[in-house]
């Protein structure tokens, strides 16, 4: 299992590719919920930072599949 760090990493290398490759898919970026849980004070868990991270590398390759594919 990746750490909080490592997560927040890859995170951050994957908005850097959609603002740079796919800027279209920057409004998506802001509806994405990062984290689950209904608490407001709750700390965002390992579980939250892995699912938002799936949800940019499934936006980026859907988009990337499609995008091409209409070329």
């Amino acid at each position: 299992m990746k750490t909080k760090e490592e997560l927040n990493s890859d995170i951050l290398k994957i908005t850097q590719l959609i603002t740079k490759s796919y800027p279209e898919l920057q409004k998506y970026i802001g509806e994405m919920p990062v984290k689950n849980s209904e608490k407001i004070n709750e700390e965002i868990t390992l579980k939250d930072l892995e699912d938002y991270y799936e949800s940019l590398e499934k936006l980026v390759k859907n988009y990337s599949v499609h995008h091409y594919m209409n070329k």
